[in-house]
């Protein structure tokens, strides 16, 4: 064992001592994700998007550096100890919604709608300005799945991902 993975199971276990987890996981994880999941790999596999891979501890994280999530369901479908299975609806998926950031283009005046193009459940929407001034996005936070489409899409970063109880960034 390298000290690298050393320091992943060390800190994994202080996350599970202090049930705090920091990383974002698939969608529709359950509170005892951690505990459940057993690293079998069968989520990222059945991950069409390719969002899904081996984080630390050997625990399946999500990236949306290029993709968002369809929802789908496909790695909950696949999760045999169930740590993936989803309850409610879609907008149960992940415990984070969008929040646009003062460097976005539109908000400085700069054409671009390129989050509300890449958003399927249409939560982001470019209201037109009286006196021809730019239109700038709008959440709306009830439609707003946290799929994270609008994050990998945004071409100046300005979309966070903010826990949904908390209002706090997610990493």
């Amino acid at each position: 064992m390298t000290r690298t993975d050393n320091n992943n199971n060390r800190r994994n276990l202080f996350r599970r001592l202090s049930g705090r987890d920091d990383v974002r996981r698939p969608p529709w994880s359950r509170a005892s994700f951690l505990d459940l999941c057993t690293g079998c790999n069968a989520c990222i596999d059945a991950c069409s998007e390719g969002i899904l891979s081996r984080g630390g501890g050997g625990y399946p994280e999500l990236s949306f550096a290029q993709e968002g999530c369809s929802l789908c369901g496909d790695c909950a479908t696949v999760c045999e100890p169930q740590a993936i299975q989803p309850a409610g609806s879609i907008s149960d998926a992940f415990p984070w919604h969008a929040e646009v950031q003062p460097h976005c283009l539109a908000l400085a005046g700069i054409h671009c709608q390129s989050c509300q193009d890449a958003c399927e459940w249409s939560a982001i929407r470019f209201p037109l300005k009286p006196g021809g001034r730019p239109p700038q996005p709008d959440i709306h936070l009830e439609s707003c799945t946290g799929c994270g489409a609008c994050y990998s899409a945004c071409p100046n970063q300005a979309i966070s991902l903010l826990t949904k109880e908390k209002d706090t960034a997610y990493v």
